[in-house]
């Protein structure tokens, strides 16, 4: 089929492609990153080309769609995607566009159907995107076969889904093995979504990832995570405490006799794991550290896991405990506009009200959630000023924002087509 495009000869996105990889070349790599990065919608329409269009996405949970028929959408930016089970248990991802004249297909954020119908003309698909019915007034030549549904690349690991919208995606093998490894003690075929929001916040999606990976604002920001959460989740870290080793080496000796994973491993820049204790007598990040749901995770025997952290650029990172873990997805909405996912997982056969209280599972997180929401806007806001320029990240509170800043570069480079330097993973 003939294949449109439109002359680029005057398309200013040409000239931007051009002056985004120059400045990316010559940035200064411990800084932050010029202005435009954060608010021109040229380099945000770049950002969706050549990130979100070309990287693997975390986009939602298997136990999200625990049956056939069972679906979920999503957008990333102007590209609507729906994920459904089909027969056999396959788990599928195509554009959320009809074949017909364009339209939408699934209108609604999540639910369940026979087959894919259109609801403009009722052209019907089933779940594995086959082209089952378009009317009889297309005609006795019309061929079914050539208006299935575009697919959309998908893999699973550890009851994380993850899309790719390019036509070659990179492989993520390693990082899918390393997954299930991880997950592996909490059997993440039972587990459900307990609750969850999204908050819209005014930022550049790079601000709420870059005030993620630091916890330099958390003293100052975070009264109910510090509650729980260390600040720091590895021995070599800098700020690493004696006491804070010591913890870690007997909790290390309590995962091995739970047969439970808990090394750093660092797959480049993309990924990272790694369990860290709490607090020393906390257990979970609830308010009062105690457990959140009384039914532990999968076959865990002890509350006291710690927690698992699981980063996955661009869009994702998570904490999984011993009794629940807390999913986060990031998704650009515009160059200044950004929406946050939180999802809150307990075993499937945990009873509200009984074995938890969804509000008090959430509570630690909708507050951090609000904060981090409120900074990364005054974040926005200053950067938006004819003063800002870039400034230093500390190269021991926030080599995490680095390693972001190194792998965003560097993929941004490699995807417009420019050599990318080599880099080195900071400390920690």
């Amino acid at each position: 089929m003939q294949k449109y495009v439109l002359n680029t000869m005057d398309d200013p996105l040409v000239a931007a492609r051009e002056s985004t990889a120059n400045m990316l070349q010559t940035r200064e790599r411990t800084f932050s990153l010029p202005q435009p990065f954060y608010n021109d919608a040229r380099l945000f329409a770049i950002d969706m080309q050549e990130v979100f269009e070309k990287e693997w996405l975390f986009a939602g949970m298997t136990c999200e769609i625990p049956t056939k028929g069972n679906f979920m959408t999503l957008d990333i930016g102007d590209n609507p995607v729906v994920i459904v089970r089909g027969g056999e248990g396959t788990i599928h991802a195509f554009h959320n566009v009809c074949r017909h004249r364009g339209s939408r297909l699934c209108v609604k954020d999540k639910g369940k159907v026979a087959k894919l119908v259109c609801p403009y003309h009722q052209w019907t698909y089933e779940l594995d995107g086959r082209l089952l019915f378009a009317g009889s007034d297309m005609g006795t030549d019309f061929n079914l076969d050539q208006f299935g549904l575009k697919p959309v690349s998908i893999c699973t690991a550890g009851g994380f889904i993850f899309i790719n919208l390019s036509d070659n995606p990179p492989p993520m093998d390693d990082f899918l093995e390393t997954l299930e490894h991880y997950l592996e003690p909490y059997q993440m075929d039972n587990v459900k979504v307990a609750t969850e929001s999204s908050i819209v916040e005014q930022a550049n999606w790079k601000l709420v990832i870059e005030n993620n990976r630091e916890c330099y604002h958390c003293n100052g920001a975070h009264p109910e995570l510090l509650n729980s959460l260390q600040e720091f989740d590895d021995t070599e870290d800098p700020r690493a405490t004696p006491a804070y080793k010591e913890l870690v080496a007997r909790k290390q000796a309590d995962w091995d006799q739970e047969r439970v994973p808990y090394q750093l491993t660092r797959l480049g820049h993309q990924n990272r794991l790694t369990r860290t204790p709490l607090l020393d007598g906390i257990v979970s990040m609830t308010m009062d550290g105690k457990p959140g749901c009384k039914k532990l995770m999968g076959r865990l025997k002890s509350p006291d896991m710690g927690s698992l952290r699981i980063l996955h650029l661009p869009n994702s990172w998570n904490h999984f405990m011993g009794d629940h873990a807390v999913v986060f997805r990031v998704l650009p909405l515009g160059p200044q506009q950004t929406v946050v996912t939180t999802k809150w997982l307990v075993h499937k056969d945990a009873v509200e009200g009984v074995d938890y209280d969804p509000e008090q599972l959430r509570r630690v997180w909708d507050a951090t959630n609000d904060q981090d929401r409120q900074l990364a806007e005054e974040n926005q806001r200053g950067i938006n000023s004819k003063a800002y320029q870039p400034g230093p990240y500390s190269e021991t509170y926030e080599f995490g924002v680095i390693d972001f800043v190194d792998w965003y570069a560097n993929r941004v480079l490699e995807n417009l087509g420019y050599e990318a330097p080599t880099l080195h993973l900071a400390q920690g």
